[in-house]
């Protein structure tokens, strides 16, 4: 087992997430001896889902998709990957907008100096636009895609989605495809959710057992049945914020139940627990699947957030990714993966997006529609309300 101090991440006060300071990562085959996945958690007040980093193998060595806290475990399993396949030669940073992607890239870089570094176009900061270098990518070996050319074009097949103006700075990820072993790696845009909590969880079951009760005096029990439920809430937080089955209890409610015997500890937050589930839950759950099992699906929170005046650019992406030859899975950088896939299922998702509904206002999705409305009213994204 790795000591705590290969887990630390120092950098963590920049994006305050859960775990903090300490980050243990899984390492799993996706294909063996082509594609593995470096897996983290990350969330906010316990609603903690996976992020992942894709490895390639190609003729030149390892590139690097979607950076994560390289802490000492994970630079380990890299160096143990890189005696067999070769050096890291590519970093990518595949989206100009995801934070807690971007926020590792400087110390990866630091971590494979000969490796050569490649962003998405549009990358901004802020309150303050800095070049940059100011914001730790290496100068000298840090390259635009698309703008400065596509790395490793005769292995790799890449694709954009976007660009999105957001106000404050843009939304854009590149896709790309390995066309050796099929998979199509992809950042936020698409996801696939599986009803049972990933193996990351093993190493700290805590975030589900905590969103699995009723009621916050209720002691964290571990068990398989309250981990699923707990994954199962932990997925309607993270894809609604707040869904329609989901009620804010009052603070004096939530003080009512603080601080019971068993729950006087940071884990269980002190038995602070302002929230209480209704009936229908578990249908807003199953209807991020397909009878039960995962299926290729746009983020909730990007179809109500980013897109939601910019369907059609979506749908062209998604039409151009289903004519690519050879898929056979997706490998996004949060949920489920290996995702089994091919160029179909794209084209029936852009069909199905079409078909019905576009960033609806109502049921599960009225706490997104609040936000962009909000948003939309103060000035700080452009366009107007979908209809």
């Amino acid at each position: 087992m790795p000591a705590l101090v290969d887990q630390h991440w120092p950098w963590w006060p920049l994006l305050p997430l859960y775990p903090y300071g300490r980050r243990p990562t899984l390492m799993r085959d996706l294909v063996p001896g082509q594609v593995w996945s470096f897996e983290q958690l990350q969330g906010i007040f316990y609603v903690a889902v996976p992020i992942r980093m894709t490895v390639l193998r190609l003729r030149e060595g390892l590139l690097l998709y979607g950076p994560v806290a390289p802490t000492q475990e994970l630079l380990a399993q890299l160096h143990q990957l890189e005696a067999s396949y070769g050096p890291v030669t590519t970093i990518v940073l595949a989206t100009s907008s995801g934070l807690e992607h971007k926020l590792p890239l400087p110390a990866l870089a630091r971590a494979f100096p000969r490796a050569q570094v490649w962003v998405s176009p549009g990358q901004w900061s802020f309150p303050l636009r800095l070049p940059l270098s100011w914001l730790g990518f290496p100068p000298g070996r840090t390259h635009t895609l698309i703008e400065d050319g596509l790395p490793h074009g005769d292995q790799l097949e890449w694709d954009s989605l976007g660009p999105v103006d957001l106000g404050l700075g843009r939304f854009q990820e590149v896709s790309c495809l390995h066309k050796a072993s099929g998979s199509l790696l992809v950042t936020d845009a698409l996801v696939a959710i599986g009803a049972e909590p990933p193996e990351l969880f093993e190493a700290d079951p805590t975030p589900l057992l905590f969103h699995a009760r009723e009621r916050g005096d209720e002691p964290l029990i571990d068990s398989a049945e309250q981990r699923r439920k707990g994954w199962q809430r932990l997925v309607l937080f993270a894809s609604y914020f707040q869904p329609a089955p989901l009620e804010v209890l009052p603070l004096a409610q939530v003080w009512s139940q603080a601080f019971r015997p068993g729950l006087r500890n940071p884990r269980s937050y002190f038995g602070l627990y302002p929230f209480r589930w209704q009936a229908g839950w578990q249908e807003a759950f199953g209807a991020l699947l397909s009878d039960g099992q995962p299926r290729l699906q746009l983020a909730p929170v990007l179809e109500r957030l980013v897109f939601p005046r910019h369907r059609g650019l979506l749908l062209a992406w998604l039409r151009r990714l289903s004519r690519l030859e050879g898929i056979s899975q997706m490998v996004g950088a949060h949920y489920l993966a290996p995702m089994p896939c091919t160029g179909e299922d794209f084209a029936r998702l852009a069909a199905e997006l079409e078909a019905r509904p576009w960033a609806p206002s109502g049921g599960d999705w009225a706490t997104l529609a609040a936000i962009d409305d909000r948003l939309l009213a103060w000035g700080l994204v452009p366009g107007t309300r979908p209809k």
